[in-house]
């Protein structure tokens, strides 16, 4: 081994022996063979993931635990603009309270461990995909101002970061700002959104990885990538962390 190596190694033992990793979700002690993984193992069996039955289109779960996946009622009766939705889990316990202290709490150093699922959660649903841009969900500036960060860019950076793929923030841009969509139904959200977003540039066929933290109803994604679609994109898949399932979708 390199003397350099060596003594990087050695470094880096003597960190881990005197302040040994914390799990950023909960704070507990990472052991030394789960320091590879962005969280402790109980944070990440905390994490329901999105099994079968589910909306192979927007990842909706069904309660049923048998049966084959099948598109739900909403994609049935309009077929959405994405073809498919990555979603690292489902949308409770400790991947909630993770999204709200980077959400709204300004933990923004959440964006390494959180992007970390988004990329295992992409590379799990679709392994073939190979974006040729990330796209985060955009902000309004008078939402910026109030929040001074984008969560779903600094998601995105992390993944770009990781995969080598450009993200580009100003292309899809919001163009008034929208009333919140908590306690919201889906048609509501629609007409909420409506003329919201649109885009700086046209495209050329690039397949497109959009970015954002949690999908609800998926009426403001459906919404970006319809006008994705518009101006020439090709396939275009989506990224959350968090997937709301039925029972939730429209609750305050």
């Amino acid at each position: 081994m390199h003397f350099w190596t060596a003594l990087g190694a050695e470094v880096s033992g003597l960190f881990d022996f005197f302040l040994p990793p914390a799990c950023p979700f909960c704070g507990a002690d990472m052991a030394a063979g789960d320091r590879s993984e962005p969280l402790c193992p109980a944070c990440r069996h905390g994490i329901a993931p999105i099994r079968s039955p589910c909306c192979p289109r927007c990842a909706l779960p069904y309660a049923a635990e048998n049966g084959a996946d099948h598109l739900c009622e909403s994609c049935l009766r309009r077929e959405p603009a994405f073809a498919w939705v990555a979603a690292a889990g489902i949308f409770g316990g400790p991947l909630r309270e993770a999204v709200h202290r980077f959400k709204y709490q300004g933990v923004v150093s959440l964006d390494r461990p959180l992007a970390a699922l988004l990329a295992a959660a992409v590379i799990a649903e679709r392994p073939e995909f190979r974006p040729q841009m990330l796209i985060p969900v955009p902000l309004h500036r008078q939402r910026l101002r109030q929040r001074t960060y984008n969560q779903a860019l600094l998601l995105a950076r992390r993944l770009g970061g990781q995969w080598r793929i450009p993200v580009h923030p100003r292309l899809l841009l919001r163009r008034r700002p929208t009333a919140p969509q908590q306690g919201l139904d889906l048609r509501a959200r629609r007409r909420n959104l409506r003329e919201a977003f649109y885009l700086k540039s046209p495209l050329r066929g690039q397949n497109i990885l959009l970015v954002d933290d949690v999908l609800t109803t998926g009426a403001t994604a459906d919404e970006c990538c319809r006008i994705l679609r518009q101006g020439g994109a090709g396939e275009i898949g989506i990224a959350v962390l968090g997937r709301v399932p039925r029972g939730q979708l429209f609750s305050p």
